[in-house]
């Protein structure tokens, strides 16, 4: 049998803390550009049924927000033909992939001094509302991180184990537009 060597828990100490802190520079290493970049995790779309065949078969349905909140700041008037164009209607079919099949549920404010509204989107079907309704539901995303197993070595002997990583970017909740038509009116993401 052979003796255990007796635990240094000063060097064991400093050796966590050297990771940590090791952890926290590659942290602070990542960038909204990095995290931009990963890649985009691909997906089917839920609807079977081609669009015009959907827009067919289903009533229109317009949506209001359920609840509206009007704070106290003041509309910027440079921002008006944003608004203007924003605030139109648009048909498109939401999806929640992340509990499929569920209503997507959400708020928003596209710009200070309008009311922020709270929405209930049903999914799966086509729907009437405004583009920075649909544009919100199709810029819902998030990043999955994770730690790499490399292993750095600096010049003074200290060796960093793992680094924080980017994996994908992953759309949780999406927005297609009914129309199949391009219009220069529609902008880059179909809406």
């Amino acid at each position: 049998m052979t003796e255990k060597e007796p635990i240094n828990a000063k060097k064991e100490l400093e050796k966590v803390a050297d990771q940590l802190q090791k952890t926290e520079e590659s942290i602070k290493e990542m960038t909204l550009d990095k995290v931009a970049a990963a890649p985009k995790e691909e997906s089917e779309p839920q609807t079977k049924l081609s669009m015009k065949e959907m827009a067919a078969k289903v009533n229109a349905v317009y949506l209001t927000p359920k609840r509206s909140i009007m704070g106290k700041d003041k509309f910027n008037e440079a921002f008006r033909k944003d608004w203007e164009a924003d605030k139109q209607y648009v048909q498109f079919i939401a999806e929640n992939k992340e509990i499929v099949g569920e209503s997507i549920e959400l708020w928003t404010k596209p710009y200070g001094g309008i009311a922020a509204e709270w929405w209930e989107v049903p999914v799966n079907i086509p729907v009437f509302g405004p583009r920075y309704l649909a544009e919100r539901i199709k810029g819902a995303v998030y990043h999955r991180f994770f730690m790499s197993d490399t292993v750095r070595e600096q010049g003074s002997g200290v060796i960093y184990h793992g680094s924080m990583s980017v994996d994908k970017t992953i759309q949780r909740l999406d927005a297609y537009p009914v129309s199949e038509k391009k219009s220069i009116f529609m902008g880059a993401s179909g809406f």
